[in-house]
């Protein structure tokens, strides 16, 4: 039996634990978050298991260390903002706790979507014989794990990669993001970036798209982004001669954003207003609907794969390997939508292969450099069936 303890306290948060709940190998769950209340809201919401509840500020590490050297648990599952993973990291290595994130660590006034702050850790978990598991939510996440398991049950040598995640649900707002959307914003506005040839190419943003077929909902158009599994995947595999990542926008969401953007209100730079610094997108993800609050009415679907290109005993070899998720039996089962839905059960099986001992090793690990095999195993089970087409045609023409 193992114990585990989750920070953050939105709806990924909400899914991660339920799913830990539901988990007989997980006996003691603790739920810490900077606001009790949604930690408490998340605890009452589950009948399987007593959930225990803290309040933490995860910025402080002495705080959160304390915390955990009280509760003792085997790994901390982090989907608190992604500004604090270096201070969780600091403080699970100082606790002597095993780490796994969602989403790689951005500093707050810079929007950069890069691992190498966590790669820097690589010596310093290996010498204390804990393991950090980066970037285990959907995407980054289980279209890392697709990749190692096409790369090995499918391919020789992977050349083209073409990572699609489509959103076709409908909410009935006018214009709201479907998690933080602090990270969602800056992550969309940022310019588009794309790996081809051994080098990367930066382009403007959304301003490459194209449309794409997509499982059991059709045709959606889909824009150019950059994306951070994108970094890590051609860095451990090596035989990557392209990759992309494409997500789908209704162009009344895009009209919306412009607006947004050219009022200024997108910006990360903080201006003066009455003597008082404000930055403006921090105002305006006040001003937005919670993405928790959306969950109750979201109809449709998710669809979130991997098109892949190369070579299998010396013949040209296609391969779709895919997930369609449902955003009203997500909120039937669990309280979330699907965005939410598929970054969380990732996340809680990811604790569970950490806790287990199957991807217990000294090191800092992004998803790809691990077994992919019992965790597809168990993926579907926990709610994120998934699906593999053997020659299919990809929508993208080759390099």
């Amino acid at each position: 039996m193992a114990r585990v303890m989750v920070v953050g306290a939105g709806g990924v948060s909400r899914v991660v634990t339920h799913k830990l709940a539901a988990l007989e190998e997980f006996d003691e769950i603790l739920l810490a978050s900077r606001t009790l209340e949604r930690c408490t809201q998340i605890a009452e919401s589950i009948s399987t298991k007593s959930i225990q509840t803290a309040q933490l500020d995860a910025d402080n590490v002495p705080e959160t260390v304390k915390l955990l050297k009280a509760f003792r648990p085997d790994i901390l599952v982090n989907v608190a903002l992604p500004y604090q993973d270096l201070s969780l990291m600091d403080a699970c290595l100082e606790a002597g706790v095993n780490y796994l994130d969602t989403a790689n660590y951005e500093p707050p006034d810079d929007p950069k979507f890069e691992y190498h702050w966590q790669w820097a850790y690589q010596e310093r978990f290996f010498e204390a014989g804990l393991t950090a598991i980066l970037g285990c939510g959907f995407d980054p996440g289980v279209t890392g794990i697709f990749t190692a398991y096409a790369l090995k049950h499918h391919f020789d040598e992977i050349h083209e990669l073409d990572i699609v995640d489509c959103n076709a649900g409908s909410h009935g707002r006018a214009f709201a993001t479907n998690f933080n959307p602090e990270i969602n914003i800056r992550e969309i506005t940022q310019p588009g970036r794309y790996y081809e040839k051994g080098e990367w190419v930066t382009v403007p943003p959304l301003s490459i798209h194209q449309p794409v077929e997509y499982p059991e909902i059709g045709d959606r158009e889909s824009y150019l982004l950059y994306h951070e599994e994108l970094e890590s995947l051609v860095k451990h595999i090596p035989t990557l001669k392209r990759a992309r990542f494409w997500m789908t926008f209704s162009e009344n969401y895009l009209m919306y954003l412009r607006v947004l953007e050219t009022l200024g209100l997108t910006r990360i730079d903080p201006i003066d207003y009455e003597g008082t610094p404000v930055v403006p997108l921090k105002l305006l993800k006040k001003l937005l609907p919670d993405p928790a609050s959306l969950a109750a009415t979201y109809t449709g679907q998710t669809s979130i794969g991997c098109h892949l290109r190369g070579i299998k005993n010396g013949q040209p070899q296609q391969y779709y390997i895919y997930n369609n998720c449902d955003h009203a039996k997500s909120y039937q089962e669990v309280g979330a939508q699907a965005i939410s839905y598929t970054t969380g059960v990732p996340a809680a099986l990811g604790a569970l292969m950490v806790a287990n001992g199957t991807w217990q090793k000294p090191g800092v690990f992004n998803v790809e450099q691990l077994d992919p095999d019992p965790f597809l195993e168990r993926l579907g089970a926990m709610g994120l069936p998934w699906h593999e087409v053997i020659g299919q045609p990809s929508p993208f023409s080759e390099a």
